[in-house]
C-alpha cells in the first residue's frame, strides 16, 4: 500500500497515525473548554448561525490569529528542524508577547504546556528535552505543536494543515454548542472552510516571523469582553 499524500509530502504510516493522533479531539490538552472569544460574539448576537460563524472563523483563519499561529508554527518547525535553539527562543518569546489578551493568553499557553506534558510523556525524545531549558519550559501552543512535529519527522505542510483543522474545528465544536447548531449544519462549515485551510497553508509556507501580524480587532475585542460575561460556559 503507498503510504498517503498530504498536502505535496509523502507521509509514512506511522507518522500519519502519530499526526492524527496529536491534533485528535481526544488529545488531553483541554481545548474543548475554550472557545477563542466566540462565546461573548454570540452573546453580543454577532454570529448567529452557521453563515455568520463561517465568515467569523474565514476572517479569523486568513487574517487574525489562526493565521499568526500558523507562522509561529511554521518558524518553529524549522527552527527545531535545523536545531536552532537562538532562532526558536525567538519564536518562543514573539508568541508569548503575541497575545492580543489575557483569556487568549491564558489559552495557548495552558493548551502548549498540557500538549508537551502529554507528548513527553507518550513519545519522549532527546530533542524535546532540550525544551525544558528555554522559557522554563513554557510554550504558546502553536509553537509547541510545530517543535513536536519537526522533532517526530512530520512534514511542515502536513503539521500545519493539521493544526489549522483543529483551529477551525475546535471554534466549529463551540458555535454548535454555542449559537447552537445542529450537528450536521456545524459539518457543512467545516466543509466549506476546507478551501480556505488549503489557501492558508500555502501562504504561510512562505512566511517568517516578519510577517507575524493580525488584522481582527473585533475578534480580539470580543475576548477581552468575554472576561466580564455574568454567564460563561468556556475558559475563553
Amino acid at each position: 500500500m503507498k503510504p498517503p499524500m498530504i498536502m505535496g509530502a509523502i507521509m509514512t504510516e506511522t507518522t500519519l497515525l502519530r499526526l492524527m493522533t496529536l491534533l485528535s479531539p481526544s488529545f488531553p490538552i483541554g481545548a474543548f473548554s475554550y472557545s477563542h472569544g466566540l462565546e461573548y460574539a454570540v452573546e453580543a448576537q454577532m454570529v448567529v448561525d452557521a453563515m455568520t460563524l463561517e465568515a467569523w472563523l474565514e476572517d479569523i483563519l486568513l487574517h487574525g490569529s489562526g493565521r499568526a499561529d500558523g507562522v509561529l508554527f511554521v518558524a518553529s518547525w524549522q527552527a527545531r528542524r535545523t536545531n536552532n535553539d537562538k532562532a526558536w527562543q525567538n519564536v518562543v518569546e514573539l508568541g508569548h508577547a503575541f497575545a492580543p489578551s489575557a483569556e487568549l493568553a491564558m489559552e495557548t499557553r495552558n493548551q502548549g504546556a498540557a500538549f508537551l506534558k502529554a507528548v513527553r510523556g507518550t513519545w519522549p525524545t532527546k530533542n524535546l528535552q532540550q525544551l525544558d531549558n528555554i522559557n522554563h519550559g513554557k510554550i504558546v501552543y502553536p509553537v509547541a505543536v510545530g517543535a513536536v512535529c519537526a522533532a517526530h519527522d512530520i512534514s511542515l505542510s502536513a503539521g500545519l494543515t493539521a493544526y489549522l483543522h483543529g483551529f477551525t474545528t475546535n471554534i466549529i465544536s463551540a458555535g454548535v454548542r454555542l449559537i447552537p447548531l445542529g450537528q450536521n449544519a456545524g459539518l457543512r462549515v467545516i466543509a466549506n472552510m476546507e478551501s480556505h485551510i488549503h489557501h492558508q497553508v500555502g501562504t504561510l509556507l512562505r512566511t517568517t516571523l516578519d510577517d507575524l501580524c493580525s488584522s481582527t480587532p473585533l475578534a480580539d475585542i470580543c475576548s477581552m469582553r468575554h472576561e466580564t460575561l455574568a454567564t460563561r460556559i468556556f475558559r475563553s
